[in-house]
């Protein structure tokens, strides 16, 4: 394997990546992310009655603020100046998705103009939207379930071009 892990030293110690001399450039990262529930609950959510307000407009703030806030979640990631941060939630109801579930699917879309890369941030913007969305439905359904949180694209930088395929 020639591709080593970047936040690990010659020494096996984790560390921050010195990205002092990378030449900065415009990045984009789209993530994705599913909460699936009982059909009762996305009613609740599509209708407005969630006892806690705009389930939705709540996410999509909440992933907003997450994305700006990534590096102080993850550890190893850099604090960036994001220029964009966008977080779309889409019910899906019965029979729009092939295992049949039914639930919210969303969609994160982060930029930044910089010396390091935003998946990340599009990774916990998505994240994080999910787990409002369970937050604020818990009351009526514990049993929702995130899943498929995963990245579908990556633009800019020194590797370019990254899409996901079967996406």
């Amino acid at each position: 394997m020639t591709e080593q892990l970047t936040h690990i030293d010659e020494n096996g110690d984790v560390r921050m990546v010195d990205v002092s001399q990378k030449a900065d450039t415009e990045r984009v990262a789209v993530a994705e992310g599913f909460i699936s529930m009982k059909p009762e609950t996305l009613a609740l959510i599509v209708e407005g009655k969630a006892a806690k307000g705009d389930v939705l407009a709540c996410a999509r703030v909440a992933g907003v603020m997450a994305a700006k806030k990534t590096s102080d979640l993850i550890p190893m990631c850099h604090p960036l100046n994001i220029t964009k941060a966008k977080v779309e939630c889409e019910p899906v109801r019965e029979g729009e998705r092939a295992d049949g579930r039914v639930g919210i699917h969303v969609v994160t879309t982060c930029g930044v103009t910089g010396k390091t890369g935003i998946e990340m941030e599009a990774l916990t913007a998505a994240s994080v939207a999910c787990l409002t969305v369970y937050d604020m439905c818990k009351a009526v359904d514990r049993g929702m379930e995130i899943t498929d949180v995963r990245l579908l694209k990556k633009d800019g930088g020194k590797t370019g071009l990254w899409l996901r395929e079967n996406s």
